[in-house]
């Protein structure tokens, strides 16, 4: 699937006894598989030496067999093209890595025995009154994209391996309780931090209400202790009280 495909045709046009000179066609594309959504690069060449103009072309096609009792259906379609610049007599054109968009479309089926879908790369040049110079190189669709580095993979697998290290940590089972208020602030510092009372008349006479009198009563008040939020920490919730005349 990543081998180039490339190929090369040349064409004389004639009419009864007058000959041109010849249309030649060279077409390369960098690999054989891709996946819908990916961009084909073709590397052609086309030089018209006759005395017509013509005009370069590409596209893929999608072919659909069916088989069954002996007989065979095919069905050919087009899915993507696009189009060159119009060549005059003694021109010629390059395409360095023009690219075709493959659209949505289903995966090549090569291995089934009752249908087959297959796909191929057509470029080739539109003669007006002739035949057409085309070449056709085969396309495999797939559904996984080419990564040519392997190192590309190895790396990201490896980051979600790293990432997903810390599922592996566990919980203590008992939650550890918070320090102790005094460790955090002591008396000195919620002493000092108080503003004397002029302080506070100033600040209310700033302020809409005494709203920041609450403010400094409040600010380096202890927590509640777990004893007032849960009197019994240690008694099961399924164990009752004894009564004493039990």
């Amino acid at each position: 699937l990543q081998s180039p495909q490339a190929g090369t045709k040349e064409k004389t046009l004639c009419c009864w006894l007058c000959t041109s000179g010849p249309i030649s066609l060279s077409a390369k594309i960098e690999r054989k598989g891709y996946t819908p959504g990916e961009s084909i690069q073709i590397f052609a060449e086309i030089e018209n030496c006759s005395s017509r103009v013509v005009v370069p072309k590409a596209a893929i096609y999608q072919t659909q067999a069916f088989y069954a009792k002996g007989k065979m259906k095919e069905v050919k379609q087009l899915v993507a093209n696009l189009r060159g610049e119009s060549l005059s007599s003694g021109k010629t054109e390059t395409w360095n890595g023009k690219q075709l968009k493959i659209p949505p479309v289903s995966p090549s089926i090569l291995d089934c025995s009752i249908i087959r879908v297959e796909y191929s790369l057509m470029v080739y040049v539109d003669i007006p009154g002739a035949m057409d110079l085309f070449l056709n190189l085969p396309l495999v669709i797939g559904t996984i994209p080419l990564h040519p580095f392997g190192s590309r993979t190895s790396s990201v697998s490896s980051q979600c391996s790293m990432n997903m290290n810390w599922l592996g940590l566990t919980l203590p089972e008992r939650p550890e309780a918070p320090p102790s208020y005094a460790e955090v602030v002591t008396e000195e510092q919620r002493q000092s931090s108080l503003a004397p009372v002029g302080a506070c008349d100033d600040f209310e006479r700033a302020l809409p209400g005494p709203l920041f009198a609450y403010i400094q009563e409040f600010r380096f008040l202890p927590p509640p202790l777990y004893s007032e939020i849960d009197p019994n920490p240690d008694q099961p919730t399924d164990e009752r009280p004894s009564c004493p005349s039990c």
